[in-house]
């Protein structure tokens, strides 16, 4: 979004790339902390997530607890070097971050949520450049994101289904079914692929895209 959002002819500015490299670097790190450790208990009894730290004992959950304070610290140091508009956005990004690990347990469409939290610098991006939200853009590019994202974890969550299952919990994939599966994810990548032509259409891009 950085890109789209900058001017025609010119390169995005370096420092607000590098800026933005390592606030998605520690947030999106933060995000697999909080998740992690919300589901130590659940992970030590699924197949293919047994072995991460905190579920296989490796790291203990205070020592999670402190890890996160030191990323969420590099984060909203990262955050404070920006416009308000993005500190604002920025800082709501929180919520979904945290809910996330409450959608397998209370919504049928979890990985969809994921979509909605992993891709919120797709709209911060945009504000760090325009300082203002462009909804013809900001928002197919957000939601095409969102779509990808719910496509490769939904093939995650194919893997763990006996799993999921057995532990009364919800995913995408146990929501859509065997039979359905690959127009599913067909369908979620091609919403993808035109949710972001029309976002570069929007900005701009033309014959380019």
């Amino acid at each position: 979004s950085i890109g789209l959002a900058t001017p025609a002819g010119h390169f995005p500015d370096p420092t607000l790339l590098a800026l933005f490299g390592v606030g998605a670097f520690v947030m999106r790190g933060a995000g697999c902390t909080i998740n992690d450790f919300h589901d130590r208990d659940i992970d030590s009894k699924v197949s293919r997530t047994r072995e991460r730290p905190l579920a296989s004992g490796a790291v203990s959950p205070a020592a999670a607890v402190a890890f996160l304070a030191a990323q969420s610290t590099v984060g909203l140091g990262v955050l404070l070097q920006l416009n308000w508009t993005t500190i604002a956005l920025g800082a709501a990004s929180v919520v979904p971050v945290a809910l996330y690990p409450l959608a397998k347990r209370y919504t049928r469409w979890p990985q969809a949520v994921l979509g909605l939290t992993f891709n919120w610098g797709a709209i911060v991006g945009w504000t760090a450049v325009q300082g203002t939200v462009d909804p013809n853009v900001v928002l197919p590019l957000y939601f095409g994101s969102a779509a990808w994202t719910l496509m490769y974890d939904t093939l995650y969550a194919y893997q763990d289904k006996a799993d999921d299952k057995q532990l009364n919990l919800h995913s995408s994939a146990l929501t859509i079914g065997d039979q359905l599966a690959k127009p599913a994810l067909s369908g979620f990548a091609l919403a993808a692929v035109g949710l972001w032509a029309v976002a570069g259409h929007n900005a701009g891009l033309g014959e380019s895209l």
